[in-house]
């Protein structure tokens, strides 16, 4: 009967009882003269005698070697290594050495945040030269988004929406699609001037935080302090994923937050503690809800595949099980719902928001495919192609095989860890699992963004047949080494694709051969500290080619920033700030200018583009996609319509009667448009009722609205011969002058005019090709590649039209007396009731107005906010607030409150039980070192002391058959108690 029967209170053990227990029991062995040997593998070396630790180890010629531990040396060993802040049992002993414990998390983080810079400075990106990281998105959205971001801190705008981006946007709605990471928060304390340099080294430093965070949810998951948890995490940072997606910086606080999310959810099913897994998914939404949505996915099949690995749950307790997670995940989403529930009710009105769900299935690769991908420096996939980027080292090949032929890991763990693994694949190639995973709809291009997932899943299993790697016989292991060089070999023959260079398969091979070396030397016996050296190097180096040649493509940093101060010039003091007009930049870098230098504008790029908004530009004869609208095509007339009254050139246009020079600053000059609307004016009841812009083609419906106001039209018909692939025609008079091409089959013309030659591409999309002022005679020729007839149609613009419709609609406009971000306040004078139309895009966000007294705001001309007036002269306010904002915050205050409140009570319970164990002590039981599934241990006092390869690449001398059964269940039930 030991001193805790019969106590009527129970307190938690501590470290000092755990140690008496295993003191006693090892003593009673002793008197039994038993002693507890380990077995290493083969020892060629003569005999001598090593110190480890303070642990003799006698090595033997031809014999195995073996240990000898009484029991006063072990408690003496023990009690050391407490001090020093080791844990003992399953989380395993650091010998002292080159190498400290803690040494993986500074080489996870550092290794990858090195090889970064290292390829900079190869590049030369600023500041080691003039280029920049900006690519694809990052170069035509965040790089706009975060500029108008720190502007708005900096100036005390509005986060609630903003002029600057497109026509108007819900600033919340953008804010939580692309800049709810807290990091961003830091743009404060950030000069206009390194916005770019802020977002490259942001990347950095969380591909850093990736490899620390992976690094730290393999050890904490099997309960060790394995160095070699750092190789695993340095290939989760410099993962393939992380090649082709890392200038996607939005989404990277997921990926850094992904191994903490799954540890947490361990502990929530192993332990009952909710905390961890509710705060980092919750963090996790709040900073990307989009990429969020996947790790959800997750979580639910993962919860499965814990629950079907637990062992010694009852019914009572899967239930409990089963709510907890339940509640945790509410509580997460509700954390997040001040930003979720916002984008959510903004979502609805974008193209997105009206998916088909597939009907058929199909297939798009085969897993042969699939799986060569693990092999590096493949050309990664951004496109519209289905490839999933899942490098993540080329050993895997290897450790995959002896995680399958370990006998020291339960075929029940095996099953559903390749049943996982088997789903993503699943997922990666059949249609209908890609839409379910991408939130319910098919990406635009970046394929299979939950493939940082699978790497996750597969590092872990890797790293699991890494820790027991001394434990599978060595011929397994040559087998193992073998099969993965087959299999590039065999890739060689049968895939095809572009994306893989011949070189690739024998780069392949060539690391493969160096894993195998380091596995032979470990099997000699070399030194431990020589061999992370190595291990470290090798990772290192692969990781760090594959980065080099996959990604970390360049754009010029000069060509991005150069005309950003004259812009700011003419702006800040060419434009009067007492009323509301747009402006346009003519030569534009990205459809989000006005967000990068921070001016009302009109073009927009963005997932939360207003899909209504979108067809309205298409219709009128501007570009514009499913998620994005541009002025490129536009006409006086639209840019009238839309309160464009500023231009911003490059270049001096042509002399015209619609432009008046106003400044200029370097290169950079400023004009402004004849014949601008105000931003509000009222809408004759014939063009509320019966104009249409799906109405034909874009010269049709312009002409048509001006017919509707009495007007001559805008657009006269300057004809042309089509001929097979070119269409021809000669201007009769000077003017400004439009093509338009109708076979929507053909994406790029090219278009000549004399001596001059311009390539207009995406003219599919339906747009205005400008080709500007034209002279009388000046033959055009259009010409396009391929088999298409080129059916196109040149239009000369009218501008004594456009001047006819201005006077038509000027009377009775909108004069702005004041505007800020969510607010606009003017007079009207109408001459009669009617519809009042703005150049606003329609949101119910809006709240209207008029002589103080609410009026209800509609939709007018498929788009725009609209709202009646009475005769005669009055006040008008608009005042924005995103929908759905209240609601979420009212969510995230109660679940703020009740997350706080179920801490308080679960700290008072523990606290009154004595029930604390330390977050990393010798209770964890998170996940065994036999990985999610706890295997039964030994009922005997057998410790089997496995000086493996974790040993000599990680310093454990202790793994999961060290602490018998009979004491970890009685430490069990005393916990309990």
């Amino acid at each position: 009967m030991t001193r805790y029967e019969g106590e009527e209170k129970m307190k938690a053990p501590d470290i000092e009882t755990i140690s008496q227990e295993l003191e006693d029991a090892i003593l009673q062995m002793e008197n039994r003269n038993e002693r507890i040997t380990s077995v290493v593998g083969p020892e060629p070396e003569p005999a001598v005698e090593e110190s480890a630790g303070g642990t003799k180890i006698r090595r033997q010629p031809g014999k195995k070697r073996v240990s000898f531990l009484p029991a006063g040396e072990r408690q003496k060993k023990y009690r050391r290594e407490q001090r020093a802040g080791f844990q003992m049992g399953k989380a395993g002993y650091l010998d002292e050495g080159l190498i400290k414990p803690g040494d993986a998390y500074a080489a996870a983080f550092l290794i990858p945040v090195l090889v970064m810079i290292i390829i900079f400075i190869q590049r030369g990106i600023f500041p080691f030269g003039e280029e920049s990281f900006l690519r694809t998105d990052m170069y035509h959205q965040y790089a706009p988004f975060f500029s108008e971001f720190q502007y708005k801190l900096k100036n005390g705008g509005s986060l609630l929406y903003s002029w600057d981006v497109g026509l108007g946007v819900n600033f919340a709605a953008l804010y939580a699609y692309y800049l709810a990471s807290p990091f961003n928060w830091l743009l404060i304390l950030c000069p206009k001037s390194l916005i770019i340099e802020f977002m490259t080294y942001l990347i950095v430093i969380k591909i850093g935080l990736a490899g620390l965070s992976q690094t730290y949810y393999l050890r904490k998951h099997f309960n060790c302090q394995s160095f070699g948890a750092a190789f695993f995490g340095i290939f989760y940072a410099l993962s393939g994923y992380m090649a082709a997606y890392s200038w996607n910086i939005m989404w990277l606080d997921c990926i850094v937050l992904f191994p903490l999310i799954l540890l947490g959810l361990e502990r929530l099913v192993k332990q009952g503690r909710w905390g961890m897994y509710c705060i980092c998914l919750g963090l996790s939404i709040l900073s990307n809800y989009y990429i969020s949505i996947m790790i959800c996915i997750y979580m639910v099949l993962y919860f499965i595949a814990l629950l079907i690995m637990e062992k010694r749950k009852t019914l009572k307790e899967y239930g409990k099980t089963f709510l907890r997670f339940c509640l945790s995940s509410l509580g997460a989403g509700g954390f997040a719902a001040a930003v979720l529930v916002p984008e959510v009710m903004a979502l609805q009105s974008t193209a997105s928001g009206s998916s088909t769900f597939p009907k058929t299935f199909s297939s798009y690769f085969s897993i042969i495919d699939m799986i060569s991908r693990h092999m590096g420096n493949v050309e990664v996939e951004i496109g519209l192609d289905h490839w999933p980027n899942i490098y993540c080292g080329v050993a895997v090949l290897i450790f995959f095989l002896l995680y399958l032929v370990c006998r020291k890991i339960s075929v029940r763990e095996k099953v559903v860890s390749c049943s996982l693994l088997l789903f993503f694949y699943l997922s990666f190639s059949v249609n209908v699992l890609n839409f379910i995973w991408h939130g319910f709809h098919y990406p635009n291009s970046l394929p299979c963004r939950q493939s940082f997932i699978y790497i996750c899943l597969l590092l872990t299993m890797c790293f699991h047949a890494y820790r027991k790697l001394d434990s599978i016989p060595w011929k397994h292991r040559i087998l193992a080494f073998w099969g993965a060089v087959a299999f590039v070999l065999i890739a060689e023959q049968t895939v095809t694709d572009d994306a893989f260079h011949f070189i690739v398969f024998y780069v392949a091979v060539f690391f493969l051969a160096l894993y195998a070396g380091l596995m032979y030397l470990h099997q000699k016996g070399v030194n431990r500290n020589v061999l992370v050296l190595l291990a470290l190097g090798l990772v290192s180096v692969e990781a760090a080619i594959n980065t080099t040649v996959t990604s970390v493509t360049t754009t010029s940093r000069t060509a991005y920033t150069q005309d950003n101060d004259d812009v700011r010039e003419l702006v800040e003091n060419g434009i009067p700030k007492n009323t509301f007009y747009r402006v346009e930049k003519i030569s534009r870098k990205t459809k989000n200018d006005g967000a990068w230098m921070n001016f009302p504008s009109v073009s927009l790029f963005s997932s939360v583009a207003n899909a209504d908004l979108s067809d309205w530009f298409r219709q009128m004869g501007c570009e514009s996609s499913t998620n994005a609208y541009s002025i490129t095509g536009s006409t006086p007339l639209v840019n009238s319509l839309l309160s464009v009254r500023y231009a911003l050139y490059s270049e001096i246009p042509h002399e015209s009667s619609l432009l008046t020079f106003l400044a200029e600053s370097g290169e950079t000059y400023l004009y402004e448009n004849a014949y601008t609307l105000p931003l509000g004016f009222m809408l004759p009841e014939l063009l509320e009722s019966e104009f249409y812009t799906d109405s034909g083609t874009p010269a049709e419906v312009q002409n048509q609205l001006a017919s509707f106001l009495g007007c001559s039209p805008v657009l006269t018909d300057a004809w042309g011969e089509v001929n097979s692939q070119s269409f021809r025609f000669t201007p009769d008079r000077d003017g400004e002058y439009y093509v338009y091409v109708i076979n929507k089959a053909i994406e790029e013309v090219t278009v000549n005019t004399g001596e001059e030659s311009r390539t207009f591409e995406h003219v599919n999309r339906g747009y205005f090709l400008e080709l500007g002022w034209l002279p009388a005679g000046q033959e055009v020729l259009v010409t396009c590649s391929g088999d298409e007839i080129l059916d196109a149609r040149a239009y000369r613009f009218e501008e004594d039209a456009l001047g006819e419709v201005y006077e038509a609609l000027k009377d009775g406009g909108l004069t702005v007396t004041r505007w800020q971000d969510t607010r606009i306040e003017g007079t009207v004078q109408a001459a009669e009731a009617g519809t009042m139309f703005t150049s606003i895009p329609y949101d119910e966000g809006w709240t209207v107005l008029v002589d103080g007294s609410p009026v209800t705001g509609r939709k007018v001309l498929n788009a725009f906010l609209g709202f009646d007036v009475p005769q005669g002269a009055h006040s008008v306010t608009l005042t924005y607030f995103p929908p759905g904002l209240t609601a979420g915050l009212i969510l995230s205050g109660a679940s703020i409150l009740c997350i706080g409140a179920a801490f308080g009570v679960s700290h008072f319970y523990r606290k009154k039980s004595g029930a604390y164990d330390g977050a990393d002590g010798y209770d964890e039981t998170a996940a065994s070192d036999e990985g999610w599934l706890d295997e039964d241990l030994d009922t005997d006092l057998d410790i089997d002391l496995d000086f493996g390869l974790d040993e000599d690449f990680g310093y454990e001398a202790y793994p999961d058959e060290e602490i018998p059964s009979d004491l970890d269940r009685k430490s069990e039930r005393r916990t309990e108690r």
